[in-house]
């Protein structure tokens, strides 16, 4: 089985659609995707339909929970210019997808999880297990990835929101075994998908570039992560 694997869209449709055609050639068999799908970038309704075209299987992150379920009357004053720009953006984006969409953006969970064909599950999130909305950032230490991923049973963590990716492997203390004895430790891996509309920085000749992973599992328990860039051009 082969997953493609994304994050933190913002809004960008031909992000979006590049990344799609990279992974394309590479083939996979679903799309996962860590939430914050389609604001405050330019083409939120655009996104959206790729995704549903795609079949994404999609969680919400902290954007999409703001244009599903926060009203206008919930938004405190802005305190400044920036808030007030921001502000107006996501009134625009609500009115560009529509009310439909803002039920469907509403009504996604905050986690997917799903068994891979080795038996390993797997844990979609855009934070963390412990706060759906807390990112893990590559800046933690294991002590503190552990207490974001807490005592949540998945082997496999796909995680977004800091737009940094990483892969880390963690090791905690198991559960005892018998009156007194400790268990094994056991294994968690937490993989950060980066970002595929808002990727901080650039490319050495100054163009711009999405994140993407691509995961493999095999029945025999193997588990391959290709976390790669696909180009975007100066205009991106």
């Amino acid at each position: 089985m082969r997953l493609l694997c994304l994050s933190d869209i913002h809004g960008h449709a031909d992000a979006l659609a590049a990344v799609l055609a990279a992974a394309g050639e590479r083939t996979y068999d679903a799309v996962l995707v860590a939430g914050d799908l389609c604001f405050p970038g330019p083409t939120p309704r655009q996104t959206w339909e790729r995704l549903r075209a795609a079949r994404a299987v999609c969680v919400r992150g902290l954007s999409d929970l703001a244009l599903g379920t926060v009203g206008d009357e919930q938004l405190r004053g802005p305190a400044d210019d920036g808030e007030r720009a921001r502000l107006a953006r996501l009134r625009q984006a609500r009115q560009e997808l529509g009310p439909e969409i803002l039920r469907e953006l509403a009504a996604l969970s905050p986690g997917h999880r799903r068994r891979l064909p080795g038996g390993q599950e797997l844990l979609l999130v855009h934070g963390s297990p412990a706060d759906p909305l807390e990112p893990m950032t590559h800046e933690m230490d294991d002590t503190e990835l552990l207490e974001l991923v807490g005592s949540d049973p998945a082997a496999l963590v796909l995680c977004g929101g800091s737009h940094v990716p990483f892969d880390r492997t963690l090791r905690r203390p198991g559960a005892r075994a018998g009156a007194g004895a400790p268990g094994a430790s056991v294994v968690v891996r937490v993989v950060n998908l980066g970002s595929v509309g808002e990727a901080p920085g650039t490319l050495p000749d100054g163009g711009r570039f999405a994140h993407a992973t691509l995961l493999e599992a095999t029945a025999a328990g193997g588990l391959g992560v290709d976390q790669f860039v696909v180009p975007l051009g100066a205009a991106a």
